[in-house]
């Protein structure tokens, strides 16, 4: 096989490229390599899927960290274009109808995220890096895609497509960060990126209750009232006895996890937050991957506790999803850390197995309860297939953490329930 550099070596060789040609197939063989495994990719890794030995590759990257930096800075590019473009036509003059445009927007920024799975990777899943440009780039926000987005849907509720009572810049948000999880690999599975962006889209905009409930109706259901007497038992680490030094080296691993990472977390870095040798947590807990799964185990517990307790009430399907959402909306807000830390399990390759969480089996219970709400009637959308929309229902019921942080448990919960059961705009346009 002829490789990269064999080339670069023989001038005038036919095939030659030159040095930004190189660069950018180099970044894209990185993009397919560090999409499933993220900031532990090594350059060896990079330089092994491209054919080429790992020091023709610092000819073009003097480091990972410069490498990263230039995969998310493409990837705002482009997701900047997308905005720009999108920006130009939200100016009242185009034809189409609404949801056409809205549709159309998504289906871009979908489209963004599966093309720069890499960067996506580094933004969603890994905690801050040391390097300053890298932290500069994974803490910018896709503004412009944000405020296409926003535009669009404002000339929309002008023509009465979309109610006043809905919050456009939360919904803009959420649209937005919805496409963009359409680019990871466990949430479009093997599905093709433009479907899963117009089903989210379908499930945004319409709901998928036949008939609106209120919130009165869903307060007052027994799944409501299961999620809520398990949200109540759930209890913390850090309500451990200080005695306890199992218990305080997992608080206190589970907030560097949350902090930096679980790639950029050393056992090293939990002895010193935690006051204690290095091989004292090393006695008391074990590995690093062994001291992950203590801590999740509890988290995974409490959740499943409250998919168990949900699906086994006397409510309709409905109303158990909405209740799903509130168990996750308050595993979220009372376990952020852990939260955080459970995205890296969302990877195609994750870094240990998950304890005691099947998406397997979350998956296979989606489907049933979706399954039940057609049959009945009680749910309507127009779907591919039931398993893209269980994982699109999953994905939906974790809410952005931003937006739970900026409205508040209760009103997450309405904004849930305005996204994923009764839609935010009318059927008829």
């Amino acid at each position: 096989m002829t490789r990269v550099e064999d080339l670069a070596d023989v001038p005038g060789a036919p095939g030659q490229t030159s040095d930004a040609t190189r660069r950018t197939e180099i970044l894209r063989i990185a993009n397919d390599v560090i999409a499933p495994f993220g900031l532990r990719t090594s350059l060896q890794q990079i330089a092994d899927g491209a054919g080429i030995l790992a020091g023709s590759l610092y000819h073009h990257f003097t480091s990972k960290e410069e490498l990263l930096v230039e995969l998310i800075r493409r990837y705002h590019a482009d997701l900047d274009s997308i905005g720009d473009i999108a920006l130009a036509r939200s100016d009242g003059s185009d034809p189409r109808p609404y949801s056409v445009q809205i549709v159309e927007l998504a289906r871009g920024i979908a489209r963004c995220a599966v093309n720069h799975r890499a960067a996506l990777q580094m933004l969603i899943y890994e905690g801050p890096s040391t390097d300053p440009e890298l932290i500069e780039v994974t803490q910018r926000r896709p503004e412009k895609v944000i405020a296409a987005m926003l535009r669009t849907l404002r000339t929309a509720r002008a023509a009465g497509y979309i109610p006043s009572d809905i919050e456009l810049p939360t919904l803009a948000d959420r649209m937005c960060q919805s496409m963009l999880r359409v680019g990871l690999d466990t949430s479009r599975d093997k599905a093709a990126g433009d479907a899963v962006a117009v089903l989210q889209c379908k499930v945004l905009l319409y709901g998928l209750a036949a008939i609106a409930p209120t919130d009165g109706s869903l307060d007052g259901s027994t799944a409501f009232a299961a999620a809520r007497d398990v949200i109540g038992t759930w209890t913390d680490d850090e309500d451990a006895e200080p005695a306890d030094r199992a218990a305080h080296i997992r608080a206190t691993a589970r907030a560097e996890f949350g902090r930096r990472g679980y790639e950029m977390t050393t056992v090293r870095d939990i002895a010193a937050a935690a006051g204690l040798a290095t091989g004292t947590v090393y006695r008391v807990i074990g590995s690093k991957d062994a001291l992950l799964t203590s801590i999740m185990q509890s988290f995974v517990h409490k959740v499943g506790t409250g998919w168990t307790s949900v699906l086994a009430s006397d409510s309709t399907p409905v109303e158990k999803l909405d209740a799903l959402s509130w168990v996750n909306i308050n595993a979220l807000e009372r376990f952020p850390d852990e939260f955080r830390i459970q995205l890296a399990w969302m990877r195609q390759s994750p870094p240990a197995v998950y304890p005691g969480w099947s998406l397997a089996t979350r998956l296979r219970q989606m489907k049933l309860l979706l399954t039940e709400g057609v049959r009945s009637g009680e749910i309507v959308i127009d779907t591919p297939s039931t398993e893209m929309l269980a994982r699109c229902i999953i994905g939906e019921q974790w809410l952005p953490e931003n937006i739970l942080r900026d409205l508040g448990k209760r009103q997450a919960l309405i904004h849930a329930r305005d996204t994923t059961l009764r839609g935010v705009a009318r059927r008829d346009q």
